[in-house]
């Protein structure tokens, strides 16, 4: 598909809807407002996949490699269907196919730092004067690649700051917290680059992921090396239909052939609500405790229903002895562990646990405080974050939206802005050039500035005319995110 119609409708025809003599469209992208209690810094992440992948490699094959002639031909078949024959013209196509590249500046902070909320991430803007209209053009495009990313690596960071709090606290082992928050995202995530992208923004924080792709697809965009780095990883692991097959009757021989047989050492996890988890706790994996302590590695058992918070640390109120201890309790019980220096039992490393369904924000620190309040370190556990996290989000979730601030008419700037009376303020924009500062170790927006001062800003030159300039790593991006976590 021609990469120029990845936009609105309504897109299309600004170019004439502009005043007459307009040379140059300058906008930013910008978080405009939190949505997320406590949070008030959104990761910034994506910019790069979005310039290498549509910038660079979509106008590259399907547009300028493209005879001129067919580009244009299905440009003006599409638009003239969609808005009927009109005055849109296509002079402009043509007029672009012949430059041979996208007269573009970006101009962005470092992916993986995190930015206040509405203070720009990235600016853009035209370099020639017959191209004004693209700037904006790619608002559609920018936005729909964009928000998710950024919204993905912010929550990730989140769960990140609270499992490295209580591990600082209750754990000789606070490494552990790479493996503990766990992606489990992608089936329920709204297609397969939406995957791909939150995965990723979840890799900026953890190591843990179930969705493959999101490895190539940060070595393809970000420099990402499998082969030395750890880009990300997974485990052994059942599902239901696996249990199920085994019957219900012969439960605890699935077990033992899983970690006697198929896995004999390593670490796999067993999903063990597929009928009774209390009965897997409390029968199953007594009579299996010598198999279990005489393996090379970890036995991790995950419920997979009921409120996360209870079925872990037990719940006070609940009917039976089993409800009332939960997991963690349950297999300290029949494996027992050691105390910490801190003063917090740590189950043999032999057995853990897992919990990935519902997991949320909330309930990730509920999990932490509980376990904490019953004596054990928060590492017991590992929380498999889900599309519950990650898919219950939208673009305003921080308000996302890019505006123009500036323009050149007739070889004079105007500083512009959008400030509706009837809105609380959120969609009140900056006015005029952009400059970004850093202050206190934190971002902060100058707007009105001259064209001198938007050149010595903290946005540095990340794309110009076809070329990018900016080509950065996995490792870099995870080292800011990783420095500014507690």
């Amino acid at each position: 598909m021609n990469p120029l119609l990845y936009t609105d409708g309504y897109k299309v025809d600004h170019r004439r809807q502009y005043p007459e003599q307009t040379t140059l469209v300058y906008s930013n992208w910008t978080p405009r407002k939190s949505r997320i209690d406590g949070v008030d810094e959104v990761v910034f992440f994506g910019l790069q996949y979005f310039i290498k992948k549509y910038i660079v490699e979509d106008f590259n094959t399907n547009f300028f490699g493209k005879p001129k002639a067919e580009v244009c031909k299905a440009y003006s078949r599409r638009i003239n269907n969609y808005l009927g024959e009109n005055k849109v013209g296509i002079k402009h196509i043509e007029d672009l196919h012949d430059l041979g590249y996208l007269p573009m500046v970006i101009k962005a902070l470092p992916e993986g730092v995190s930015v206040p909320i509405r203070v720009p991430m990235l600016t853009m803007y035209n370099t020639k004067g017959a191209f004004f209209w693209l700037t904006n053009y790619f608002e559609t495009i920018l936005s729909t690649t964009l928000w998710l990313p950024c919204n993905s690596a912010t929550i990730a960071k989140q769960y990140r700051r609270i499992l490295d709090e209580y591990a600082e606290e209750t754990s000789s082992i606070p490494e552990f917290v790479d493996w503990q928050g766990h992606d489990f995202s992608m089936r329920g995530m709204g297609g397969l680059e939406s995957a791909l992208m939150s995965s990723a923004g979840h890799l900026l924080s953890f190591t843990g992921t179930d969705t493959i792709p999101t490895i190539d697809f940060l070595e393809t965009y970000y420099n990402a090396d499998s082969d030395k780095e750890l880009v990300g990883g997974s485990v052994a692991a059942t599902e239901h239909s696996v249990m199920c097959m085994g019957t219900n009757e012969e439960e605890q021989e699935t077990f033992k052939r899983l970690i006697t047989e198929v896995y004999p050492n390593g670490i796999v996890s067993i999903v063990s609500d597929t009928w009774d988890l209390w009965k897997v706790l409390t029968e199953y994996l007594p009579n299996l405790k010598e198999q279990v302590l005489a393996r090379e590695g970890k036995v991790v058992i995950r419920p997979d229903s009921g409120d996360p918070v209870d079925i872990i640390c037990g719940n006070s109120n609940g009917k039976t002895m089993e409800e009332r201890k939960g997991v963690v309790q349950l297999l300290w019980e029949t494996f027992g562990g050691s105390t910490n220096g801190k003063g917090y039992k740590e189950l043999d490393a032999h057995i853990g646990a897992i919990y990935g369904d519902s997991i949320t924000l909330e309930r990730a620190t509920q999990i932490c405080e509980r376990l904490k309040q019953n004596g054990f370190a928060s590492t017991n556990v590992v929380l498999g974050i889900g599309s519950f996290t990650y898919q219950y989000n939208t673009r305003d979730t921080f308000g996302f939206a890019m505006k123009a601030t500036y323009g050149e008419v007739n070889g004079e700037g105007r500083e512009i802005y959008k400030d509706p009376i009837t809105d609380d303020g959120t969609k009140k924009s900056a006015k005029g050039l952009i400059k970004v500062i850093k202050e206190n170790n934190a971002y902060r927006l100058m707007d009105q500035v001259s064209w001198k001062e938007e050149q010595e800003g903290e946005l540095k030159m990340v794309y110009e005319n076809g070329k990018l300039i900016v080509d950065d790593s996995l490792l870099n991006i995870r080292t800011r995110i990783k420095s500014q976590q507690i």
